[in-house]
Parts: C-alpha cells; sequence; structure tokens
C-alpha cells in the first residue's frame, strides 16, 4: 500500500485561541473553521501550515472526541494521517490481510460508503493501541478539500 504521510491531528479546548497562538507562533497561514458532524461526532477543526508542513486542531463539542479529550487533557495528539493515490486499493489490501476498516465512530466501514463531511473519501484503522489512530485520505482529494479550506 503506497502512503505518504499528511499531518496529525491535535484536540484543543478553544480553537481560535489555538489557531492564533501557532498563526503567531510559526508565522502559519490558518485555514477557515470548518465543522464535522456525523452519527454524534460533532468537532470543529482548522488546517494549520506553514513551510510544508500541516496539523489540524480540532475542538471537539460532542461525541467520541469530546470524551477523549476530557479524559486525556487538551494537547493530545490522536491521529495520525496519511494519504493514498487510491482509496479503494487501500480498503482492499486492508481486507486482504484481515483488517477491516472503520468510521470515525469505530463502526466497521464499507467500501462503497468511504465519503466524508468534508466530501474527501476517508477511512481509519481499527484502534489497536489506546486511543491512536490512523486515517487514510485520498491524496486528490484532500489536496481539493486544502485548497477550499485555505481559499
Amino acid at each position: 500500500m503506497k502512503l505518504k504521510f499528511s499531518h496529525i491531528d491535535i484536540l484543543v479546548g478553544n480553537l481560535e485561541e489555538a489557531c492564533a497562538y501557532y498563526a503567531r507562533l510559526f508565522n502559519a497561514q490558518v485555514s477557515k473553521t470548518l465543522v464535522w458532524r456525523r452519527d454524534g461526532l460533532h468537532v470543529r477543526y482548522a488546517v494549520v501550515r506553514w513551510d510544508g508542513e500541516r496539523f489540524m486542531l480540532v475542538q471537539p463539542i460532542s461525541g467520541n472526541l469530546k470524551e477523549l479529550m476530557d479524559s486525556k487533557g487538551e494537547g493530545t495528539i490522536y491521529r495520525h494521517c496519511y494519504t493514498t493515490p487510491n482509496i479503494e486499493a487501500a480498503y482492499d489490501e486492508l481486507v486482504a490481510m484481515g483488517v477491516q476498516p472503520e468510521n470515525e465512530n469505530g463502526k466497521a466501514l464499507a467500501r462503497d460508503n468511504l465519503s466524508s463531511p468534508s466530501g474527501a473519501r476517508i477511512i481509519w484503522l481499527p484502534k489497536k493501541f489506546g486511543n491512536f489512530s490512523i486515517e487514510l485520505l485520498e491524496e486528490g482529494e484532500l489536496e481539493k478539500f486544502l485548497v477550499e479550506a485555505f481559499a
């Protein structure tokens, strides 16, 4: 499976404050504020980027990420995200290895339901080690999403 590191996701209590801090600290660009809401998960988030680096700041409102922040605290890095040129091929490879891709809530994800609220196609690997998660995004769609997020 061909993968390329994309970014990490970090939980924050106040999205605007965190964005302003990193914009000032790194002279970074910050995307518009985005919302992800599906199946009980509700977050606000923004992408921070500078010099080819990027990460997502995620303010949980409800759902499993709110519970994670409440228990582990602000600043928790809970996900590494990678891109792949073909999300269906990645899905098929995982299934062939006996790994069932999941959705953002840890439920089995069907191959025909890889879309996300942001529009990019996405899958998650099962959490085998505590709360740590790995997310796979289709590279071309992620790049389109980022162009729109920074427009």
